[in-house]
């Protein structure tokens, strides 16, 4: 029998180790910030073409390689960061395996332009398919030029297997977002198709964070800072209100590493318990600092995610450091529900002489005398006399309120009257009434019906604006002043798309460049109390979730985000006739029963079920 087992071929072998680092182009991008940061660098340039498909280009004013290491960086495992395996655990920069340029030059064709400060001429290498094509002096700046171009040429399989254009340029200023918030005293630009559409200026982290998602992120954020003997936190978290549908504001950064780590982010959920909905998800900027000895980075060929020693004391302190945060500025619950505020201010004035405290006693009370033997005199008696049995004399009645009638003894309750008259019925027609600001309970023949506001709202709504987006007759009405909405480069991305179905139920919207849209027209039966740039934010939100959730068509999807916008909030306190109305038209729907995302909207609670419960 022959032999069968052989050593794979180099080309080969790079293709397949390519595939474990540069997965799509924004694995390529992130490879080569991390080294120009790891040069030292202070300005960065990131030049992207057909979403990278066609060219990616780093500019850098690092260091720079002298010729020798310009050509030996293209080999694998070629790393200046450890010798020896214990510097493993002691790694600070963003890259140290020696493997991103050797795979990118291995599936792309790579021209590297690169020189240092010491040098007057610098190194230009040409590497196509693993293989070298030249190398000469050449004239340039210093620092690194790098440009991968071709990504994938020789591997039309994992090409084929690349998204469309607009996911790729998500994923790849995905990838700068992450770097841009890690070094906000780094200058970064970012070119899409020869156009400027980012200039990162050097800044601290609020203003970087504000820069990438919009300048009102200023006052959506609470600083964290906890410095501890393990580690120390800081950063910032989004306030509770402004939770979103998917997770998409949620970064840590170890030692300025991005990484990805479900334990911790659970621990800064967890922080916000009871501050905001089970399916809302805040959000957060977090940095923690530790001695690289209590991390282990190399467990990822991508180092994107790292192991802990302490990782149970980690989750603790986290959690702490972001629920001291939102407790410092009154944002996270407390036991003082109903404090009083007369304590406020216990400064001392100058012009206001302290008086000890003093206290007023009745001497004649009796207890045992009956309310009715008491009269109550006029306010100015309580001054000069407390006679016995004048208990009601210290709680005069208001001289503009009339007194009460005599009359038959009220019913007492025992609960509450509300659950005597909401379920009572009056001349055959039945009574609504809400039950903590969420619930419509209703009686019907087999027992009471419960219905929930918001799915049954969303459920009416999604009917009407299906109606309307079917029959092109949308009743619009025009602002007297235009509002302009900013949104982060995803969600301008996405609203790109949807843009027509948004048009068509009723909106007057126009794109004004680098993310800014202008609207000067809202449906109809829009409610004056939705926040134009809230309302294109939770559209956006529910259709990126929808989109990962359920596989539906664009316009479905639109249909269900926006329905899910505009229904009524928990906490909404109805009137009868609104509460009546909303029944009625949910009764009027085609599928009363649930929600467009398949979630009950009522249930029926039979008297036998009530009835057990009494047994």
């Amino acid at each position: 029998m022959s032999d069968v087992i052989k050593l794979l071929p180099d080309a080969v072998a790079n293709q397949i180790a390519a595939g474990e680092v540069i997965q799509r182009p924004a694995s390529a991008v992130k490879e080569l910030l991390e080294n120009a940061i790891d040069a030292g660098a202070d300005s960065i340039q990131l030049i992207i073409k057909d979403a990278g498909k066609t060219l990616i280009q780093v500019v850098d004013n690092g260091a720079g390689m002298t010729e020798t290491d310009a050509r030996l960086c293209f080999e694998r495992h070629a790393t200046s960061k450890i010798t020896q395996a214990s510097d493993l655990f002691a790694i600070r920069t963003m890259g140290f395996r020696g493997e991103a340029l050797a795979s990118m030059a291995a599936i792309a064709r790579v021209e590297l332009k690169t020189r240092t400060a010491g040098e007057e001429i610098g190194t230009g290498v040409i590497i196509e398919a693993a293989k070298l094509l030249s190398q000469k002096p050449c004239n340039c700046a210093k620092g690194t030029n790098i440009s991968v171009k071709n990504l994938f040429f020789n591997t039309p399989a994992r090409r084929n297997f690349l998204k469309s254009d607009n996911v790729e340029k998500r994923n790849i200023l995905q990838e700068l977002q992450r770097v841009a918030i890690a070094r906000p005293d780094i200058f970064f630009q970012y070119y899409q198709n020869n156009q400027l559409t980012h200039q990162l200026n050097k800044g601290n982290l609020k203003q970087r964070i504000a820069n990438l998602l919009g300048s009102n992120y200023n006052q959506r954020l609470v600083p964290v800072e906890e410095k501890t003997q393990i580690v120390h936190v800081s950063g910032y978290v989004g306030k509770p209100e402004y939770a979103k549908k998917t997770r998409g504001e949620q970064y840590i950064f170890v030692n300025h590493r991005f990484i990805r780590s479900p334990y911790l982010n659970h621990a800064v959920e967890n922080a916000f318990e009871d501050l905001v909905p089970d399916d809302a998800h805040p959000s957060f900027f977090l940095f923690l600092e530790t001695d690289p000895e209590q991390i282990d980075v190399n467990v990822h060929p991508t180092k994107t995610e790292i192991k802990f020693r302490d990782d149970k004391y980690i989750y603790q302190i986290v959690r702490t450091a972001v629920k001291h945060a939102l407790g410092s500025y009154h944002l996270s619950p407390g036991i003082d529900f109903d404090r009083e505020s007369a304590f406020d201010d216990i400064r001392p004035s100058k012009e206001r002489p302290v008086k000890p405290p003093t206290i007023s006693v009745n001497p004649g009370y009796n207890p045992f005398v009956q309310d009715n033997q008491r009269k109550s005199p006029p306010l100015q008696s309580l001054r000069s006399r407390t006679d016995p049995g004048q208990w009601g004399q210290l709680f005069p009645a208001d001289a503009d309120t009339p007194a009460p009638k005599e009359g038959p003894e009220k019913k007492q309750y025992l609960i509450s009257p509300d659950w005597d008259k909401g379920i009572q019925e009056d001349n055959g027609q039945k009574k609504f009434f809400q039950l903590h600001n969420r619930y419509i309970i209703t009686p019907v023949k087999s027992g009471m019906m419960v219905i929930d506001q918001q799915r049954a709202h969303e459920r009416v709504l999604f009917e009407k604006l299906k109606d309307v987006l079917e029959k092109r007759n949308a009743a619009s009405q025009q602002l007297l002043f235009p509002e302009n909405i900013r949104l982060t480069e995803n969600d301008a991305a996405i609203l790109r798309e949807i843009i027509e179905s948004v048009r068509f139920l009723g909106f007057g919207i126009n794109e004004l460049g680098k993310n800014n849209f202008v609207i000067d027209a809202i449906p109809h039966d829009l409610p004056e109390d939705h926040a134009l740039q809230d309302v294109m934010e939770g559209i956006v939100e529910n259709v990126q979730k929808n989109r990962v959730d359920l596989k539906q068509d664009l316009q479905g999807n639109v249909l269900r985000s926006m329905a899910k916008r505009l229904s009524l909030r928990y906490g909404k306190a109805l009137s009868e006739e609104e509460m009546a109305g909303l029944a009625n038209s949910l009764f009027a729907c085609q599928m009363p029963q649930y929600t467009p995302a398949g979630k009950p909207v009522l249930q029926i609670i039979s008297h036998d079920e009530l009835s057990e419960k009494f047994k």
